[in-house]
């Protein structure tokens, strides 16, 4: 049996950039952090015939075109061998602005090459990741899910004009990633949503040069940058701020993107120890992310309005076979 465990990812700066409807013409930046939360893929030889696929639904069919699947049907078409158990776990549910999508994709691609005895680096793995959900399933995303789950750790990437993907791990030093551990918090909207509806809008604004949306998204990258700075100079203040500003800036993206009750949430963190915040993700759900100077305070607080925190730390590993 082959395992491999993808770690799920969060957005520090910049997000949105990524898409190839904004990159090929501007080129984009963010910055982006692994985290110890986790989808894991295992692949096995069974003794039946076809392809097994165990995920939140079964299917037992002979031929790839059949699966339902579609990561898992593009994936095989990469050309394995038949007669293939896949089963798929996830600590967090899909749908929360964790990047499940691309951390799925990645893992499973590298145990069915793990299972031909066949080995990739990161940007291998990612670029086969990317090509399978952006160009093969035509979904309307960006590149960083792929990426940051691929190579772990916390890093800017820059995303050419040319289609190319630079990655930078950040300089920055124990006390800074320190605080970020403890100070950096997630709690959970109880919303789980498909983030397509909200990028294709941006996807399809990008493409046609509308000016709100490029001005939006130039900024975007301008504090991604500033992001980047923020952290390697060890100002966490400031980068809970600059998440403020891009929280502020990321609403007014599209109409889907918050709520009333998202917006109370977020008022009562602001009102008790946070610095800034924003949801994780596309945005209408999923995880609201905090810079606190008062995390004790603020889990409080939040923990009364009903939301509940999932504690993480980072993850420097990236996509991995933990058997073989």
């Amino acid at each position: 049996m082959i395992l491999v465990r993808s770690p799920l990812r969060i957005s520090l700066g910049g997000g949105g950039t990524d898409l190839p409807s904004y990159y090929m013409e501007n080129e984009g930046f963010l910055v982006a952090a692994a985290i110890n939360k986790y989808v894991f893929v295992s692949v096995m030889n069974p003794f039946s015939t076809g392809y097994t696929l165990k995920y939140s639904e079964y299917e037992h069919v002979q031929n790839i075109d059949d699966i339902k699947h579609p990561i898992i049907r593009e994936s095989l078409k990469l050309g394995f061998k038949k007669n293939l158990e896949i089963t798929t776990l996830a600590d967090l549910p899909s749908g929360t602005g964790l990047g499940s999508s691309g951390s799925f994709t990645t893992a499973l691609i590298k145990a069915l090459y793990a299972n031909s005895s066949k080995n990739l680096n990161s940007d291998e793995l990612a670029e086969l990741a990317c090509d399978i959900e952006i160009n093969k399933l035509n979904e309307p995303i960006g590149k960083q899910d792929q990426y940051i789950a691929s190579y772990g750790g916390i890093s800017s990437f820059s995303f050419n004009k040319d289609d190319s993907v630079d990655v930078k791990p950040l300089n920055i030093s124990d006390d800074t990633l320190f605080d970020l551990e403890d100070n950096l918090m997630l709690f959970f909207t109880g919303y789980s949503r498909s983030a397509s509806k909200i990028l294709k809008d941006q996807q399809t604004k990008s493409k046609q040069n509308d000016e709100d949306m490029l001005n939006n998204l130039h900024n975007v990258k301008k504090l991604g940058l500033e992001s980047k700075n923020a952290l390697e100079s060890g100002d966490t203040k400031l980068f809970g701020e600059l998440m403020h500003e891009h929280w502020e800036n990321k609403k007014k993206r599209s109409g889907g993107m918050s709520n009333d009750k998202i917006n109370s949430w977020y008022d009562i963190a602001m009102d008790n120890g946070a610095i800034g915040g924003k949801l994780v993700g596309a945005g209408g759900g999923g995880f609201l992310m905090f810079m606190a100077n008062d995390r004790n305070k603020l889990r409080k607080a939040l923990n009364n309005a009903g939301m509940e925190e999932v504690r993480f730390n980072f993850d420097f590993e990236g996509t991995k076979t933990l058997i073989t």
